[in-house]
C-alpha cells in the first residue's frame, strides 16, 4: 500500500500525523513536495526582460529555484523527522495541483490539509489548488483539519432533501 502525504508550508504537521495514525505499519509512507514554477519563471522573464541578457549568472530567477529547493529539501526532512518511520521524499516542480494529481497515480491513499479559510467549516476552507486535488486525484483522498476543526455551532447546514413523493416544494 502506498500513501502519499501532500507536504504544504503550514499545514505539514498535520498531513504528518494523519500519516502516522492511519498508514498501516507495512504501507509505504511518500512524502510529496511541490514546487511551484511561477515566481522563479517571473523573475527570469524580468531579468531577460528589463535588466539584460548579457550576465545569466545573474539571472534572480536561477536564485530563487536554489532557494525553493533547499527549503523543499529542509521541509522534507522535517516531515520525515516527524514521521519517524521509513519513508520517500518526492520533490516536484511544475503546476502544483497537476504535479499532485499525477504524483498520486497508483496510491491506494492521499493525505491532504485544509488550506483555505479554516474559520468555519464548508468549502471555502480548501484553497484552489487542494479543492483541485480532491476533485481530480485518482485515488482516495484523506482531507485533514491542521489544527481542530471549527465550532458545528453558527454553521448554516444545508436544507434537508425533499420527502420522497412530494412536489419538492
Amino acid at each position: 500500500m502506498t500513501v502519499i502525504a501532500w507536504i504544504v508550508e503550514g499545514t505539514w504537521p498535520a498531513c504528518v500525523d494523519a500519516a502516522r495514525t492511519h498508514a498501516p505499519e507495512d504501507a509505504e509512507i511518500v512524502l510529496l513536495h511541490v514546487s511551484g514554477h511561477e515566481i522563479p519563471g517571473i523573475a527570469h522573464g524580468a531579468f531577460a526582460g528589463l535588466l539584460g541578457r548579457g550576465h545569466p549568472e545573474r539571472d534572480p530567477g536561477t536564485r530563487l529555484e536554489h532557494l525553493a529547493a533547499t527549503s523543499a529539501n529542509q521541509l522534507l526532512q522535517n516531515a520525515a523527522d516527524r514521521l519517524g518511520r521509513p519513508c520517500t521524499r518526492i520533490e516536484r516542480t511544475g503546476r502544483v495541483e497537476q504535479e499532485v494529481v499525477v504524483a498520486a497515480q497508483g496510491a491506494e491513499l492521499l493525505i491532504v490539509a485544509r488550506d483555505g479559510d479554516r474559520s468555519r467549516l464548508g468549502p471555502r476552507s480548501l484553497g484552489p489548488a487542494s479543492r483541485f486535488v480532491v476533485d481530480h486525484a485518482p485515488c482516495p483522498v484523506l482531507l485533514v483539519w491542521p489544527e481542530l476543526a471549527p465550532d458545528l455551532a453558527g454553521t448554516p447546514m444545508p436544507p434537508p432533501p425533499p420527502e420522497p413523493g412530494g412536489d419538492g416544494r
